[in-house]
């Protein structure tokens, strides 16, 4: 598998799909598609005072849903793979996954890719869903999409989570292949299930290339363990970065409140093991801990103050173009096939969210010359 980039297709209004075209050229691997209920960033300052994104925006949380944009994707593009990133199996039934993935496989004609996770708590407690055991809901419904897919007739089934009685799926998958299924997964419960079930992998964090090398050995060890080809599953990323042209415009950056506010999806534990005391507090969870609507302004401002840019650094590739393809070289080295490179430069505010796609391609070009025959 040769090294190749992949895009995002944002999922929040207003939406663009008129860059599909150049989305679809060949260039990249595969369109990822969020699919959330509400964003990371905090409503008490998505606001002019902090940035004036949010006069572009009333909202960061303008989210449409990610299985219905991935469809219309479907029938405006001819080539490349469609993949949600991720759903979670919380909000889904898995008999409704199974489903409406097979009907994007149809319209795409093959292209679609279920990528799936066990649910983030912003997109779920809000809205009444048990998120109680989340990861053994996930293998269950894992489980119940294969298994749906899988049979020639109605099905029966009896778990903790989910039942089926005489079920049945007489869809048949295009051209007799079911979607691939690709996995967010970072725990160690979850790395395991990945091995059994992924086609395509990426973890929720890796935050040194040794850290994702050896995440992907255990998702690899669980596919050899459950005799199925370690190989065949394909190494992805969300390779966070900051960037900038040049020194000067990368502290401008750093000084950005929703820069800084990467920080609250980072927990103190692993904040720590780089050196740093947490802004949020030695129990911040990190991302699992994030409720947009709860955190005061007053906390914010609190934790904006004690955020070092230093902390940032420590954590995510950083500096030109460049400079952060050669830290992605270094994931690739490890095993990474399809990096998606984030620049978070672009929360910095309108002026620089309009270069950040310059500064993501030029990244992207970086890479794939680093790369050139690497397999």
């Amino acid at each position: 598998m040769v090294v190749q980039p992949a895009a995002f297709l944002r999922t929040t209004l207003p939406l663009d799909l008129g860059q599909l075209d150049r989305l679809d050229s060949g260039r990249y691997h595969s369109i990822w598609l969020p699919d959330h209920m509400v964003s990371f960033w905090p409503d008490s300052i998505w606001t002019p005072e902090f940035t004036d994104l949010a006069v572009a925006s009333p909202s960061p949380h303008r989210h449409l849903d990610g299985m219905a944009v991935a469809a219309a994707a479907a029938v405006l593009t001819e080539n490349v793979p469609l993949v949600t990133s991720v759903v979670d199996t919380v909000r889904r039934h898995p008999a409704s996954l199974a489903q409406s993935a097979l009907t994007i496989d149809h319209l795409s004609k093959g292209r679609f890719v279920l990528g799936l996770g066990s649910g983030e708590s912003e997109n779920i407690v809000p809205y009444g869903f048990d998120f109680s055991r989340p990861v053994g809901r996930f293998e269950e419904a894992l489980h119940v999409i294969r298994l749906l897919w899988d049979s020639a007739g109605p099905v029966d089934f009896d778990g903790r989570f989910f039942r089926l009685r005489h079920a049945r799926l007489d869809t048949e998958p295009y051209e007799g292949r079911v979607p691939p299924i690709w996995i967010g997964a970072s725990g160690p419960r979850s790395l395991d299930i990945a091995g059994r079930y992924a086609d395509g992998w990426w973890p929720a964090g890796a935050w040194t290339p040794d850290d994702y090398a050896e995440k992907l050995s255990r998702v690899k060890a669980s596919a050899e363990r459950a005799d199925r080809d370690p190989d065949g599953i394909t190494p992805c990323f969300i390779q966070v970065c900051v960037m900038g042209r040049d020194e000067a415009e990368l502290a401008e950056v750093l000084q950005a409140p929703l820069v800084k506010s990467f920080l609250l999806q980072v927990s103190a534990q692993v904040l720590d093991a780089f050196g740093f005391e947490h802004p949020m507090g030695a129990d911040w969870g990190g991302f699992h801990d994030i409720d947009p609507g709860a955190l005061t302004r007053e906390r914010l401002v609190d934790f904006l103050d004690r955020v070092e840019p230093e902390m940032i650094l420590a954590m995510v590739p950083h500096g030109t173009p460049a400079q952060v393809a050669r830290v992605v070289k270094d994931y690739v080295d490890a095993g990474l096939r399809v990096p998606k490179i984030l620049d978070y430069g672009a929360m910095a505010g309108l002026n620089y969210a309009a270069a950040s796609a310059r500064n993501v391609a030029d990244a992207e070009d970086a890479l794939l010359s680093l790369c050139g025959s690497v397999e």
